[in-house]
């Protein structure tokens, strides 16, 4: 008998989808979704990244992180500048506003990794991590 709810794939995604609730339900009280916290974070890891680099490093559409982009912007979480390089290209960075919204969301997010990871050791955690890293180099080489 075949039994989904015993499949790998069903059961990283039942995790993430457990995962992406808890972390909406937390940013929900910083006013920021958990795909604004993405870019606020790839932001701070890498500022200057353009929209369509933002969308990859977030799993999104290029069209979605418009969107986004947008909102951070006018809630003034970012600015955007046009690339020395290119001018067409607006290069995002982060404010001031955005990093203390983004450290305080920081710490929210740690605290459901913790609930995530409670039972494990850290050695456990680290075969975890890297078996998930296996996971989607697999899939993205493919």
């Amino acid at each position: 008998m075949f039994e989904t709810t015993k499949r790998t794939g069903y059961l990283l995604k039942r995790a993430q989808s457990a995962f992406r609730l808890k972390m909406d339900d937390a940013l929900a009280g910083l006013e920021i979704s958990t795909a604004q916290y993405a870019v606020l974070a790839a932001l701070d890891e890498a500022p200057g990244l353009s929209n369509a680099e933002l969308a990859r490093r977030s799993f999104v559409t290029p069209q979605t992180m418009i969107r986004i982009v947008s909102d951070l912007e006018n809630r003034q979480l970012i600015e955007r500048q046009p690339r020395s390089t290119n001018a067409r290209v607006l290069a995002a960075t982060i404010t001031g506003d955005g990093e203390s919204r983004l450290a305080r969301a920081h710490t929210l997010v740690a605290d459901i990794e913790s609930t995530m990871m409670a039972g494990m050791g850290a050695s456990e955690a680290k075969a975890l991590q890297r078996l998930l890293t296996t996971v989607a180099e697999n899939l993205e080489s493919s």
